[in-house]
């Protein structure tokens, strides 16, 4: 059972918590997190879901994202999804998103990180993750206009992979591999 700090629309925590699959009060709002990690080559590492997942299930994604649990900053929340969905361990406590996207029920801060990952020593989440794979930018946008990538809006992809090594965010992060 995940439990989510409730937020209010000026993203200060109401000191209230909501259980996650029960809809959030009008006026509350919770907070989502997206790492893309991107290699030296300019591509961005992609996640395939697990066909058994709620929710585009089968479908391609950016590398990892999930909500912050309570008590979680941003960057604890991303360095978290990162470590449980593929066994890789960065330290962001001194970065902030490159991007924060408002949604109806929440804010996503989304973190752009350069870093060389070998994706055979990844260790892939059995309940969330299938594959990796790295792909570039055109790769993905056939991938949404084919209806196996998740439907982000197509001016999404174009914006983080311009957005990368800029504003706010970190150009390159030593990746260490946990083992799970």
């Amino acid at each position: 059972m995940e439990f989510w700090d409730v937020y209010d629309v000026d993203r200060k925590k109401t000191g209230r918590t909501w259980q996650r699959g029960n809809r959030l009060e009008n006026g509350d709002y919770h907070l989502v997190i997206h790492v893309c990690i991107f290699n030296k080559d300019g591509q961005m590492l992609i996640q395939q879901r697990q066909p058994f997942k709620d929710g585009w299930a089968n479908m391609w994604d950016i590398t990892v994202g999930g909500s912050a649990t309570v008590g979680d900053t941003s960057q604890q929340a991303a360095m978290r999804e990162l470590e449980e969905e593929i066994g890789l361990k960065l330290d962001l406590t001194q970065t902030r998103p490159h991007l924060t996207v408002n949604f109806d029920e929440g804010f996503d801060d989304i973190y752009l990180v350069d870093a060389e990952v070998d994706l055979d020593s990844l260790t892939l989440q059995e309940s969330e993750v299938q594959a990796v794979q790295w792909a570039d930018e055109a790769t993905i946008l056939d991938m949404i206009r084919s209806g196996e990538f998740i439907p982000y809006h197509e001016g999404m992809i174009p914006l983080l992979f311009a957005m990368r090594g800029q504003w706010g965010g970190i150009n390159h992060v030593a990746a260490v591999h946990v083992d799970q």
